[in-house]
This record gives structure tokens, C-alpha cells and sequence, in this order.
């Protein structure tokens, strides 16, 4: 049988999320960042507040609005798959533990904002726009994430009224930036792959053809682990986040 693996279950990972509360540009009480994701699903756990997330999409047809808005109360679980451009709502105390696939890559690299098209021409172009610094006051730190949050919102704003209007042309534009942005990381991406959500399903696998063997012997290598935040409050693409080292 192959080696067991030990961390979290599914290679998931989590993260605690605050939803930011500063007015957005189009009027709502609170929000987070517009993005994308190109290589895995998100999951929202909501265990206080209200608020929604909005999300973005190609429609079946390939042309018209695939936009939606799901409200979120505590106790909703929403999830969403790769390619799905999703904003969130915070009409008040919004707070999601976030469930994220392949061990939490959708922090680590695999997210993309809605910016103008300028700010998608290289890597280096988009990583200066996104970069919040870490060497300066929270209050500058504040001001810099709330700019590229609403910078984002806007995109969003003007990808969204496209769509309505049956041109599907911007939407597909943005996305074919945003996969062009991230393929420098793929090798590494599939590293992390391999390691976590790949190596999870072999070891069940295993443990299965194990168990049809009348071959028990994996049981006797049980183990718990628990661990906390390794950074509280970080400046996330939605809100304050509480995140976890790798799981």
C-alpha cells in the first residue's frame, strides 16, 4: 500500500474570513474584491452576518449575462467552480470560513481580479497593481487594498453590463488574460497537485484495496493533528483574513 496521507482531509485548505465594510462604489454596504480562480473550486461556509456573493459567468448560450446573486446567512454553504467571477456583499457582520480546493491554492497564486486590461498585460504589471506593502502603516495598507478593491469593482461592473447587453466579447478578453497571467506557475501548481489532493485520493485508493485484502495495517499508523491562524487580520482579496499554514 502507498505511503498514508496525513493532512487536512481532501487536501483542502481554510481560511477565516472578515468581509470588508467599506462602502463599495456602487452603493453597497460592504465588499470584497472581484476575481477569478483558473484551477479550483471555492467554498463559502457563512457563520455570521448577511450579505451575498455575486458572481460572473459565461452564459450557456455564449452571449447574454451569466451574472447571479446568492444571499448568504449563517448556515449557507456556497460553492463555486474555476472560472467563476465572484464579489462579495457585506450588507453587515458578513463573516465565511472559506473552504478552497488543492491546499488552498486559490490564496497561494490561483486567483485573478477583474482589472483594466492595462494592469493584465505582463506578471510584473499585475503584481505591482495587486501589491498591498507590508512596510507601511495599516492605514496606508487600508487605503491601498480599498483601491484595488473598487479598481476591480468597476470591471466587474463594466464586464457584468457587457454581458447584459449580449456582448460576451469583454468577458472572454478578460479571461483569456487571466489564463495567460498565471501560466509561468503552472509547474508549480501541479506540484501542489501532486502532493496534497492527488496523493489524497491515491492513499484512499490504497486504503480501500487494502481493506477488500482484509488488510488493516494503515489503521495502526493513526495520528490527530491541530494547529491555529499562522497570520491574523492579513489583507485578503475580500476582507481581513485569518490564515492557516499549509493543510
Amino acid at each position: 500500500m502507498s505511503a498514508a496521507y496525513d493532512g487536512f482531509p481532501g487536501a483542502v485548505g481554510v481560511s477565516r474570513l472578515r468581509v470588508y465594510d467599506w462602502p463599495t462604489v456602487d452603493g453597497r454596504p460592504g465588499g470584497g474584491t472581484p476575481h477569478l480562480h483558473l484551477a479550483c473550486s471555492e467554498g463559502y461556509v457563512v457563520t455570521a452576518g448577511r450579505g451575498a456573493v455575486q458572481t460572473l459567468t459565461s452564459s450557456s448560450s455564449g452571449s447574454g449575462s451569466g451574472f447571479e446573486e446568492t444571499p448568504l446567512e449563517p448556515g449557507t454553504v456556497a460553492w463555486f467552480t474555476p472560472g467563476t467571477i465572484h464579489r462579495l456583499i457585506n450588507d453587515g457582520g458578513l463573516e465565511i470560513t472559506v473552504v478552497m480546493q488543492n491546499s488552498g491554492l486559490p490564496e497561494a497564486g490561483d486567483a485573478v481580479l477583474t482589472l483594466p486590461r492595462d494592469h493584465l498585460a505582463d506578471a510584473d504589471t499585475y503584481a505591482r497593481a495587486v501589491r498591498i506593502p507590508s512596510d507601511v502603516p495599516e492605514a496606508e495598507q487600508v487605503e491601498v487594498a480599498r483601491a484595488r478593491r473598487d479598481l476591480a469593482t468597476r470591471r466587474f461592473l463594466e464586464l457584468r453590463k457587457a454581458g447584459e447587453s449580449g456582448d460576451p466579447e469583454p468577458l472572454a478578453a478578460f479571461q483569456r488574460a487571466a489564463a495567460e497571467l498565471v501560466r509561468p506557475r503552472l509547474d508549480a501548481w501541479e506540484q501542489r497537485w501532486r502532493a496534497g489532493a492527488h496523493a489524497a485520493a491515491t492513499a484512499t485508493a490504497a486504503q480501500l484495496g487494502a481493506l477488500r485484502d482484509r488488510d488493516h495495517r494503515h489503521l495502526a499508523e493513526a495520528r490527530t493533528t491541530a494547529t491555529g491562524p499562522a497570520a491574523r487580520g492579513r489583507f485578503g482579496m475580500c476582507g481581513r483574513l485569518d490564515v492557516y499554514p499549509d493543510i
